[in-house]
């Protein structure tokens, strides 16, 4: 056993019996590398991370490998998702040194932590051209000791080049700048496909949830844009069309083939992007997503594991294969459901001999949802079926731990689909999770990164945890109009304006008093989640129609101002910021619904639910300390009939106890 036996990412310790003598991210490996006057090995992925099993089992666990690797380097395994902030400044020197990124991510780097080598996947064998781990590593570690001078000053060079850091352009994202960024995405849609781009193809919901948003000169297009790409990921093979969920992305165009791991913030959101649609289909896949999370992620403390790995063994014991726990063949299909059911789902799922994935098996698509009341009957009993005999196939791993920030999410996507659907349960699980994160990860107003077993670690939160926590705790406020939410969350985003400031207006990726790293790392455009920044810019809304407070919409509009020039550019890593961005053009909505519960008040908090981006809040007088929600306060019952005061900027129409009156 190496050095990583007492840590507590699952992805380390699937790593604490390598041959490779691993160390942690710390001062000790850094002091033990100038001991040596060797360079360091960095090598960074997560538990649920295909290629990053392969890299291991190839070169990892291969002693006469270990044995170079611990004779020249001092290595560092580093779980992305524990640490984000080391990750995120060695991937923007991979990207900058290679022109691409990716996981596993490969850095070797001085006793400074500056880098002079950095790469993705390396094979154990030479393969297309490309040389093997061994024989990076060799030329590597020739360098160092041949020529130190030259290496160091490479190295260098490639820290002040990170360290960089030019304020970012700053204009203001009007309307007609929205208007651009529609056209930008109109010019990158799919219109055969769905979605933006080509292969690998990845869930575009924060982009989505913008197109939702967005009214303007565009609106038919965007409608078109959302309604196409949502329709497609539904029916595809990357939705998991028996247990619900999505897999992480396509790997090809057309939807067809996914990468199998199943992550927390990617379903997290979906989760809530098809709640608020407010369609059949949306309905339908917010439901089974759902209640994918409760069956497959929950944890015994009610927080959320972070993935399901991509791969599963074809046998108890036996070695993982990518995707064997989701895909079928024919001869499969009916064996669980019979002849006459196996073969029509096998037409309705896209389930053939050749197969579409590999060795004759097939992702299951459902293209065509039935319209037949008596065939979705069927397709219920058959995927219940389904599901039944999967769960005796060996599991993929799950990764455990407990990430704030993707249980922010998740409250989020749980609260927007339970207020939506009438599922208290699905409101219960939000209120839970949220219990654990402010009684487990919140120590003295600051965050924690993660948690595992009902134990934090002790890494600190980044600005995402921050703002996606912060909005989980606001939209917790407004299901349960308890004023606790409220002050939970304006105390995360004090919190994070005073420490995650940066001088241009908009923000760093790290606290001021964060661990020093080779670069402090900022990154306002996102990626398969949201931005720190755009995270945090959504809470400071939410925050500021709550509560009336305008220094929490200043920073958000100084904020936004930051990411003009990417939304100009690249809106496909803007949605978030530019799905705010909208909502602030206009007003946002700020509903107030006041009475007791009863269909009468559900009827106007669906209707006011209905407008995009709009906060809604529902009590009863009697049940609530109205001082703690501002936005509640003085609200009152019109003629003993629940009411809605419709609001921008704590400026309300005359209330109304009709929902047609909510516009």
């Amino acid at each position: 056993m190496n050095r990583l036996g007492a840590a507590t990412s699952p992805y380390l310790l699937q790593h604490k019996d390598n041959p490779v003598d691993w160390w942690e991210w710390g001062p000790g490996a850094f002091a033990e590398a100038r001991r040596r006057n060797v360079p360091i090995l960095l090598s960074v992925g997560y538990a649920a991370c295909h290629w990053c099993h392969v890299m291991a089992h190839e070169s990892f666990e291969d002693q006469a490998t270990a044995d170079y690797v611990n004779e020249h380097y001092v290595s560092i395994k580093v779980d992305r998702e524990e640490r984000p902030d080391v990750d995120a400044v060695y991937m923007q020197a991979t990207t900058a040194m290679t022109g691409q990124g990716g996981w596993p991510m490969t850095v070797v780097m001085d006793h400074e932590g500056a880098p002079f080598f950095a790469g993705t996947y390396l094979p154990d064998q030479p393969r297309h051209g490309s040389p093997s781990f061994t024989q990076v590593l060799r030329a590597l570690s020739g360098a160092w000791t041949d020529r130190g001078d030259d290496v160091r000053k490479t190295a260098a060079n490639v820290a002040e080049h990170l360290r960089q850091e030019a304020s970012l352009p700053s204009y203001a994202l009007t309307g007609e700048r929205i208007d651009g960024a529609v056209a930008t995405l109109a010019q990158e849609f799919d219109a055969m496909a769905g979605g933006f781009g080509g292969a690998p193809k990845f869930p575009p919901t924060m982009v989505l949830e913008f197109l939702r948003r967005y009214r303007g000169e565009a609106a038919q297009q965007a409608r078109h844009m959302l309604a196409r790409t949502v329709a497609a990921m539904a029916g595809s093979g990357m939705y998991d069309q028996v247990g619900g969920g999505f897999a992480r992305y396509a790997v090809d165009r057309a939807w067809v083939v996914p990468h199998f791991e199943k992550m927390l913030y990617d379903n997290a959101q979906l989760l809530g992007l098809y709640a608020r649609l407010g369609s059949e289909l949306g309905d339908r896949i917010a439901t089974e997503t759902a209640d994918f999370l409760l069956r497959e992620l929950l944890t015994e403390q009610g927080g959320f594991a972070s993935a399901l790995d991509a791969d599963s063994p074809a046998e108890p014991g036996g070695h993982a294969e990518e995707g064997l726990f989701y895909a079928w063949t024919p001869d499969q299909l009916e064996a669980v459901l019979g002849p006459a059911d196996g073969a029509w789902a096998a037409e309705l799922f896209n389930v053939t001999e050749g197969g579409t994935f590999e060795d004759g098996m097939s992702t299951l698509q459902l293209r065509h949802y039935p319209a037949d009341e008596a065939d979705r009957t069927r397709l219920a009993e058959v995927r219940r079926r389904l599901l039944a005999a999967r769960e005796q196939r060996p599991r993929p791993a799950r990764d455990d731990k407990v990430v704030a920030a993707w249980n922010g999410l998740a409250i989020s996507g749980l609260v927007d689909a339970g207020r939506r659907l009438g599922r208290p349960d699905y409101l219960a699980a939000a209120t839970r999770a949220g219990e654990l994160l402010a009684r487990l990860h919140l120590r003295e107003g600051r965050l924690l990164r993660v948690s595992r077993d009902g134990i934090a670690g002790a890494h600190a939160g980044v600005l995402e945890d921050y703002g996606c926590v912060a909005t989980g705790f606001l939209a917790l406020a407004q299901a349960t109009a308890d004023p606790r939410w409220l002050a939970l969350a304006t105390g995360l985003l004090d919190t994070a304006l005073a420490g995650f400031a940066a001088p241009d207006g908009g923000f760093y990726d790290t606290s001021a008093d964060a661990e020093v790293l080779v670069a402090r790392p900022r990154d306002p455009g996102d990626n398969a989640s949201p931005s720190g920044l755009s995270s945090l810019v959504h809470a400071l809304v939410d925050a500021h129609a709550l509560t009336g407070v305008g220094r929490y919409r200043d920073a958000a509009e100084t904020a936004l101002a930051t990411v003009s020039v990417l939304a100009d550019k690249a809106p496909r890593f803007a949605g978030w910021s530019l799905a705010a961005a909208v909502t602030m053009l206009d007003g946002p909505l700020e509903v107030a619904v006041v009475g007791p519960p009863g269909d009468r008040r559900d009827a106007l908090v669906a209707r006011a639910l209905a407008l995009p981006g709009a906060v809604v809040v529902a009590a009863d007088p009697a049940d609530l300390a109205t001082d703690g929600i501002p936005l509640m306060a003085g609200r009152t019952p019109v003629d003993g009939l629940p009411a809605a005061y419709v609001c921008r900027g704590f400026v309300c129409e005359r209330p109304v106890t009709e929902p047609d009156g909510i516009g």
